[in-house]
């Protein structure tokens, strides 16, 4: 669960009922900080002389906010459309892409006008029907660390598990799924849990749950017949890496209930950088241990004009030879998206 350093509220959003709980909830904590916003200029709010210090206290910011624009982005390939409920997350793994995707902005931001967001989204629904219309509620996002203030992924849960020709999902690296468990989904939410063995969890993602924690949640989920599915990733290559990674494999096939009647989705995407993210990195985490030696990798040009260094084509069939069959051994209903 997420406790905020400080609590930024812009001003429309004491507008909204939402807006007026979260305000009410905060106000009396005398351990938190209260900012009625007149601008939206919120980096001036959260302190810190550089990009390091900047970083982790807005790390401890939450932002109240409205969705102002709703048009939605898109979400390809994974889903047709983002659904833009929170963005920001308060973990601090060190290769996330959020790192540079967010930039100088990241903290937490809710936004409290949800009806708004659903109705927009039923817009999307309707222009494509009778097609399935997807959406992503964890694109820039972990929104799972704020929903005991929200309860708007419950909400948005509830609110496609009503619509015939649209789909819900959301990853996430935490375990805080309870008051999930009982929501009338309809079997219309996937929710995906992002895994990695306890190395490169303790080594790089800060302040998330562990893996074991992970796994249990999604075991309660597929319990409450929520379809669920694991993104594998970033993989390391690293000595024993492949012993590490089968004990993670075994431990989903250990915790997970064995009469799951939905295919589990499985994702295993291996580690790679921009020379934009590896600049950022070096300055929020700058005595970091993350392999990015670009004469180690191959660059590798993307399709949105820059390049990327990814590792070699001998190491990439290895870690897909590796990852097929371990999960194959284990799992009869499931379906490997990808391995890249």
């Amino acid at each position: 669960m997420f406790i905020p350093n400080r609590v930024l509220l812009e001003k429309e959003s004491l507008d909204y009922p939402l807006g007026k709980e979260l305000y009410d909830r905060f106000r009396n904590d005398s351990e938190v900080e209260i900012i009625k916003l007149t601008s939206n200029k919120i980096n001036q709010y959260i302190p810190g002389e550089d990009m390091y210090k900047k970083y982790r206290e807005g790390k401890k910011t939450l932002v109240v906010g409205t969705k102002k624009s709703l048009k939605f982005q898109s979400c390809k390939p994974s889903a047709h459309y983002q659904l833009p409920l929170v963005s920001g997350c308060m973990g601090q793994c060190e290769y996330c892409y959020l790192n540079t995707q967010l930039g100088d902005k990241p903290f937490v931001r809710v936004h409290v006008n949800v009806d708004d967001i659903l109705n927009q989204a039923k817009k999307y629904i309707d222009a494509r029907k009778p097609e399935i219309t997807i959406f992503e509620g964890a694109a820039t996002s972990d929104p799972i660390p704020v929903e005991p203030y929200t309860n708007s992924l419950k909400k948005a849960i509830e609110y496609f598990g009503k619509e015939e020709f649209a789909r819900f999902r959301f990853v996430t690296k935490y375990n805080d799924v309870d008051s999930l468990i009982d929501a009338k989904h309809n079997g219309h939410t996937e929710v995906r849990f992002s895994i990695n063995t306890d190395k490169i969890i303790k080594e790089y993602e800060h302040y998330t749950a562990g893996v074991k924690r992970r796994i249990e949640a999604a075991a309660k989920l597929a319990d409450s017949g929520y379809p669920i599915g694991f993104i594998i990733a970033p993989v390391f290559i690293y000595d024993n890496w492949k012993e590490d990674y089968r004990e993670l494999i075994d431990m989903l096939y250990t915790i997970l209930p064995k009469d799951i009647d939905k295919p589990i989705g499985f994702e295993v995407i291996s580690h790679r950088y921009t020379t934009k993210a590896k600049n950022t990195i070096l300055q929020v985490f700058p005595e970091t241990t993350l392999p990015m030696n670009d004469e180690e990798r191959k660059y590798k040009y993307g399709q949105f004009g820059y390049g990327k260094f990814v590792y070699t084509k001998e190491e990439l069939q290895d870690m897909k030879d590796f990852f097929q069959l371990e999960i194959d051994s284990k799992f009869k209903n499931k379906n490997i998206k990808y391995i890249i």
